[in-house]
């Protein structure tokens, strides 16, 4: 999931946050990250970077699926099971609750 930026490429304020390498979800951190845009990710634990292609506008402080989620998967933000998948979601689509529900219901 994650890779470091093309050389030459200044790329110093990201739009999607994620906070573990383990992580297969991560936060808009910007406001108006458009649907279309190779969104640029830094991983907060050890500073890696990644980009996915986001496929929906996403609101900022929405999350963004890293990799393809089945229904039945386990979303993990901060290193941390944070919910059950109950709709699949493809790399780069919105991560919110048409998709993701707490497991605790």
């Amino acid at each position: 999931m994650s890779s470091h930026a093309t050389p030459g490429e200044n790329r110093t304020k990201p739009h999607l946050l994620a906070h573990s390498p383990r992580d297969n979800v991560a936060v808009a951190v910007i406001e108006g990250l458009s649907a279309d845009t190779a969104a640029f990710g830094v991983i907060t634990e050890d500073d890696s970077t990644f980009e996915v292609h986001v496929r929906h506008d996403i609101p900022i402080g929405h999350k963004v699926a890293l990799v393809d989620l089945k229904a039945g998967d386990t979303a993990i933000k901060y290193g941390q099971d944070i919910g059950k998948i109950v709709k699949d979601v493809a790399r780069g689509e919105h991560v919110h609750v048409q998709n993701l529900k707490t497991k605790r219901w």
